[in-house]
């Protein structure tokens, strides 16, 4: 599975953004999705998942701010991220757990800043 993640942008404290990850091939059969982020000088940290069932996990900063779901009929995963808060500053990846294999995309720059 070959991932490719869009959609960052430099945004205003307050502001919204929506993320895609587009899959290279069907995500019926993955078994999780997710989105991580990774600050300068941090280790990458997990943001939200989505199972093949529809069952959502977000970290606890996220919470009531992002929203991860899919469309399986365009092979894509998002996050719809609001509320942005300069510590939301990083760069996110999309990845994919398949059959014990763990797949990542190319991140994509977050920047929240006045």
């Amino acid at each position: 599975v070959q991932l490719q993640a869009s959609g960052g942008g430099l945004v205003q404290p307050g502001g919204s953004l929506r993320l895609s990850c587009a899959a290279s091939s069907s995500m019926f059969n993955i078994n999780w999705m997710g989105w991580y982020r990774q600050s300068s000088g941090k280790e990458r940290e997990l943001v939200a998942l989505i199972s093949n069932l529809g069952s959502t996990t977000y970290a606890d900063s996220m919470k009531g701010r992002f929203t991860i779901s899919t469309d399986n009929a365009k092979n894509t995963l998002y996050l719809q991220m609001n509320k942005l808060k300069p510590e939301d500053t990083a760069v996110y990846f999309c990845n994919a757990y398949l059959n014990g294999a763990n797949y990542w995309g190319k991140g994509t720059q977050v920047t929240v800043s006045s």
